[in-house]
């Protein structure tokens, strides 16, 4: 990782880490499926407090390889429909039949929606565009040694989530 790439995982530690105010609206666990964004079906879990989200999101694409993401996410507004942001990281394993198993650390932001689906505030859905970057690369064959590349990449991505109030 070089410095310039380092600089955004710092900067995501920080609101990741930084301390919370008081919580206005209560603490709470929410738990769903996921449907694209980091893979093809995913699980998460995720951590509401009164200033946003906190989800670890656990997925993968074609069951030879393991997606994992930790997103701090921020909503506006308290109507039923709700803009949503956030930023985090996206780690992904792949174990291909042949050669090693291959890596990347990719930086994730997602932009999006989130629905109340109207049964009381336990039930919601979230329609995101993940725009990622890469930030390190283990490719599977050892004498690949293409740089990374730098483009953004969206991908849409659609979750439900259940909260027990």
């Amino acid at each position: 990782m070089t410095a310039s790439s380092a600089a955004p995982v710092l900067l995501l530690l920080g609101l990741l880490l930084a301390p919370s105010p008081l919580r206005a609206q209560g603490e709470a666990a929410r738990f769903g499926i996921t449907l694209g964004g980091i893979s093809t079906i995913g699980f998460l879990v995720e951590y509401e407090d009164g200033r946003g989200s906190t989800e670890l999101n656990i997925g993968t694409w074609a069951f030879r390889d393991l997606s994992i993401s930790v997103v701090r996410r921020y909503r506006f507004g308290a109507d039923a429909v709700r803009p949503t942001v956030g930023l985090g990281l996206w780690g992904v394993l792949a174990f291909p039949r042949e050669g090693r198993t291959s890596a990347a650390l990719v930086l994730r932001a997602p932009i999006g929606a989130e629905w109340d689906l109207g049964r009381g505030g336990t039930n919601f859905m979230n329609l995101d565009l993940n725009v990622n970057r890469g930030l390190w690369v283990r490719r599977s064959d050892p004498d690949d040694e293409l740089p990374l590349n730098r483009r953004l990449v969206p991908l849409p991505g659609i979750a439900y989530r259940w909260r027990n109030n």
